[in-house]
């Protein structure tokens, strides 16, 4: 009787499913490293301080220019009497200092045309973001279930092991034949080998988050996470799509139509001719001559025409991009959220699942002890128990990659990282 209250107890361990835990990265503390650390965000992140650079230089005046002519007589038969060649009577020196103007409406044109294209390259690195902590998510989302899996093999294989021994014993005494326990050995034997393949996929998916992070040491997760940093947010399809002007590529072609007409502008006071002004000192022969200098282009064949179309084009074009990309995330919205719903359900009704799954492999360990089924029954028990928990994960994991999806489209995940 002692023997088969033992048996009992090690059986039954299956119904309880270790908590395991260990010291890592949560899902947002994953987010805000690949924000700070990934190096391609970084170097998205040079484009910005680049295009603000373009500020100052749009802000910049033209210099002035300095011109300088010298001519002198070639012939001595021409010199003036008791004079040389370097002698300012056999000379004439022309000085011009001159600067172009721009008008008020050109300069202020470029400001403006500089401070949107950093505006826009601010909103594409927010596009960037969202992108990278989308695949960060969903890596760390891996990594989770991966590690899940690999816990509960290792309680199938313990509890396996456990049920070797108490064969062998059976085994010694006669209550089993010989076949029981070689049936038991070789599932314990698949589940070694599941194990491995397991182990070495969890290790490869932490080498992916850990290059998706930017870290140079290795990394590990925070098993205990139980994903709920948006609880208690809507996620109906009304507030998603009030939401959806939000998301970064919308407002980077957003930006863009207002970089294009700050262009079309730029371009066409470009048409109007910029002056030349300024003065000129010019000695002929010792004698002091002052003039002033002005020149402007005559725009008789060339004014600007090709640059001022294109800008339009080019605004019509990303007018034409933003109006197909808010439709398409408004589809992405509709077709995700239907799928979240979905997978909600689907994670909902595994609870009855789960519990139908530990009450047979209970009544089958309990009956095989007591003589009343086979180890054929209680083997295949045993697997069913372990798919059911495998299963319950996979719908555990694809319901949070549509709770990701959702707020990825819906341009809410950059909050994640905050």
């Amino acid at each position: 009787m002692a023997m088969r209250n033992l048996i009992i107890i090690i059986l039954l361990t299956c119904s309880f499913y270790p908590a395991v835990s260990q010291p890592g990265l949560t899902l947002q503390q994953a987010l805000q490293t690949a924000r700070e650390n990934n190096p391609f965000l970084k170097s998205q992140a040079l484009n910005v301080a680049m295009s603000q650079a373009d500020i100052v230089t749009a802000g910049l005046r033209p210099n002035p220019v300095l011109n300088n002519q010298s001519l002198a007589q070639v012939r001595p038969s021409h010199y003036e009497p008791g004079t040389h060649l370097m002698s300012g009577k056999n000379q004439q020196i022309w000085w011009q200092l001159t600067k172009t103007f721009q008008t008020t409406a050109q300069r202020s044109n470029k400001i403006e045309f500089a401070n949107k294209n950093a505006e826009l390259s601010q909103k594409m690195l927010q596009e960037t973001e969202r992108n990278l902590l989308q695949d960060v998510a969903l890596k760390w989302l891996d990594v989770w279930t991966l590690r899940k899996q690999l816990d509960l093999l290792q309680l199938a294989q313990n509890n396996t092991d456990s049920l070797i021994t108490i064969n062998k014993v059976r085994l010694k005494n006669e209550v089993i034949a010989q076949t029981d326990l070689v049936r038991t050995q070789l599932l314990a034997g698949q589940y070694k080998m599941e194990m491995k393949s397991a182990e070495q996929d969890y290790k490869n998916e932490l080498i992916n988050l850990q290059i998706l992070l930017g870290e140079k040491k290795e990394v590990a997760i925070d098993t205990s996470d139980r994903f709920d940093l948006f609880a208690g947010k809507s996620l109906g399809i009304d507030s998603l799509l009030m939401k959806s002007d939000d998301r970064a590529d919308l407002q980077a072609l957003k930006t863009a139509v207002q970089t294009a007409d700050a262009n079309i502008k730029l371009q066409k006071s470009l048409a109007v001719p910029q002056p030349e002004l300024g003065v000129i000192y010019n000695p002929q022969n010792t004698i002091p001559y002052l003039g002033v200098f002005a020149t402007i282009d005559l725009p008789v064949f060339s004014r600007n025409q090709g640059e001022i179309q294109k800008s339009r084009i080019v605004k019509s074009q990303t007018e034409q991009e933003f109006a197909a990309r808010r439709n398409v995330a408004d589809s992405e919205i509709v077709t995700a959220q239907r799928s979240y719903q979905i997978n909600k359900e689907n994670l909902e009704n595994f609870n009855t699942l789960l519990s139908q799954a530990q009450q047979i492999l209970t009544s089958v360990s309990y009956s095989y002890l007591r003589g009343g089924t086979t180890i054929v029954d209680l083997l295949e028990a045993h697997r069913s128990w372990l798919e059911t928990r495998q299963n319950y994960y996979r719908t555990l994991q694809q319901y949070r990659e549509s709770y990701v999806k959702l707020l990825y489209v819906s341009g809410a995940i950059n909050q994640l990282a905050n």
